[in-house]
């Protein structure tokens, strides 16, 4: 195991989507992560619900050991209190008073190791009037305010796949959270409890249209706005063979360029007009048109790799074949599952490739005994 938390020992009560992922945040840069597993949940029929035909779970749980635990059993219990003891963070992702009802809430667990980190992911916190309620990541960033700022004109707000909420505004700030506690308690010597609310990161993560609107530059309505696609050089375009293409061209020497590309000369595609709400629609129509009178390739050969901010629009297993991302290793595969990379890169403390994701209980003998 190699990367820059190699030493750092976490313990993960497993759960799903955001938690899961910030513990394989941390897995990945080298953090030796132990997930506790429903007891009653080991020896699950191959195939069955969010496991592999090998009977493994897949990407999020990647990279780290698998203890069966079933925190109601006073054995158990006292198991898990030692594994606790030697590490330096955990991460539980139950409803708010869940753990404490277990008796391994905050205080009991800060008290027995005091420069523990105890890092809690919820969709709604662990205080406020919604802290007790269900919901999922849609629900999390349509009460941000992210949601509102996704989709189109003509069909309303659209929600990215459990990517705004769980993972970056939930997942990602869980993982950053952590860090930061331990950094602090390096100096401090004392342990401390993250609060990470999904809605919390994502209203976060829409701090670039707090500043567009503080600008003067945002209003509340879909596809109107410069970074929302209601600008004409800065949205996705079909092509004559159903692909579609990104154009994100919004300085005005990358815009010029896009113009010089594609041969335009009509008087209303000016500079000067560039940055004018009233056109886009117009100049949106006639620069569709351009698009879809040639195959992607055709766009992909005349613009990918210039300076007019282009990439084309690509499925998961297209972008792991783009040349690249074949030269980053932006993807990697294993076992026939295609999965990113850790993130970001290190100049010396180099994460290695994670390993595979644990059968359950697979590791109870050399953890627990």
């Amino acid at each position: 195991m190699s990367g820059p938390l190699k030493g750092l020992k976490v313990i993960e009560f497993g759960g799903i989507g955001p938690g899961p992922f910030c513990a394989m945040m941390l897995s990945d840069m080298g953090a030796d992560v132990i997930r506790l597993d429903r007891k009653a949940d080991k020896g699950k029929d191959r195939g069955e619900g969010a496991f592999l035909a090998s009977g493994r779970r897949g990407v999020l749980h990647r990279g780290r050991r698998s203890v069966a635990v079933d925190l109601k059993d006073p054995q158990d219990k006292e198991k898990v209190l030692q594994l606790i003891d030697g590490a330096d963070a955990i991460i539980e992702g139950y409803r708010p008073g869940v753990m404490e009802r277990l008796g391994l809430g905050p205080d009991v667990l800060l008290a027995r190791h005091p420069r523990l980190v105890y890092g809690r992911m919820t969709g709604w916190g662990q205080d406020g009037p919604m802290a007790q309620a269900a919901g999922h990541d849609i629900n999390y960033i349509a009460l941000s305010g992210a949601l509102s700022t996704i989709g189109r004109a003509q069909g309303g707000p659209v929600a990215p796949p459990a990517m705004v909420g769980d993972l970056g505004g939930g997942g990602m700030m869980l993982a950053f959270g952590i860090v930061c506690a331990l950094l602090e308690a390096r100096n401090s010597g004392k342990g401390q409890v993250v609060d990470a609310a999904i809605v919390d990161g994502a209203a976060l993560l829409t701090s670039i249209v707090c500043d567009l609107k503080a600008l003067g530059l945002w209003q509340n309505k879909l596809q109107s706005n410069l970074l929302d696609g209601g600008a004409h050089f800065y949205d996705t375009y079909e092509c004559a063979d159903g692909q579609w293409i990104s154009i994100g061209s919004l300085e005005p020497q990358f815009y010029t360029m896009l113009l010089e590309k594609l041969g335009i000369t009509d008087p209303d595609f000016a500079l000067s007009r560039q940055r004018d709400p009233a056109a886009w629609p117009g100049l949106k129509r006639k620069i569709a048109d351009i698009f879809r009178s040639q195959p992607s390739s055709h766009w992909r050969a005349l613009l990918e790799g210039t300076d007019v901010c282009f990439a084309p629009v690509l499925t998961l297993e297209e972008a792991a074949q783009h040349p690249h991302n074949r030269a980053r290793g932006t993807f990697f595969e294993r076992e026939g599952i295609l999965q990113p990379a850790p993130a970001p890169r290190f100049s010396r403390t180099v994460p290695g490739q994670p390993g595979p994701s644990p059968y359950i209980g697979e590791h109870d003998d050399e953890i627990l005994k």
